[in-house]
């Protein structure tokens, strides 16, 4: 295995310094089954475009990808069966052009393509001025029972929907209310 090539998504992950940026091969599907990332880092697809590169989150995973630390995601295609495609847990996520999927099913009303779930603790000055939140651009937004759940502090602001013919594209951010 040459150095930087990893087996899939979550060595990578795992092997990434903060600051480092992960690029997705183009082509095939890459499964994505509950990958925490806990450090500052960026995921971008390698295609031209998101359908180029796509991450699956089988049935039986909570999600693909859960955040707890500054992160951004960008070309991707991220397909989730059942549960969500993105959990966010702390820091500020930015998710840019990219397509989110949930899968159609009886079960939709378990399914969300974006969760956020980022409290703010006042104990913790010093981490307030950096704060929680989703920032999500030119994004594809498919199936679910809703785009975005939160819960904690979070709530949606500045949120803006272009539709057309071919798709609906979304403008929003998931901030302190």
């Amino acid at each position: 295995m040459e150095p930087g090539v990893y087996p899939n998504l979550e060595a990578a992950v795992s092997a990434a310094r903060p600051g480092d940026t992960i690029l997705i091969a183009a082509g095939g599907t890459h499964v994505a089954c509950n990958i925490q990332i806990k450090k500052p880092i960026c995921i971008i697809g390698g295609g031209e475009l998101p359908d180029d590169t796509v991450l699956t989150c089988s049935r039986g995973s909570d999600n693909a990808l859960e955040f707890l630390s500054t992160c951004k995601i960008a070309n991707l295609t991220i397909r989730a069966e059942l549960g969500c495609c993105l959990l966010h847990r702390s820091g500020r996520l930015t998710i840019q052009e990219c397509l989110l999927q949930c899968e159609q099913n009886p079960l939709d009303y378990l399914s969300f393509p974006i969760i956020s779930t980022a409290i703010e603790y006042n104990s913790f000055p010093s981490l307030k001025e950096q704060g929680h939140g989703v920032t999500v651009v030119r994004t594809r937004i498919e199936g679910g029972a809703k785009a975005v759940r939160t819960n904690g502090t979070l709530a949606l602001q500045r949120v803006r929907a272009i539709y057309s013919r071919s798709s609906v594209f979304f403008w929003f951010e998931v901030g302190e209310k």
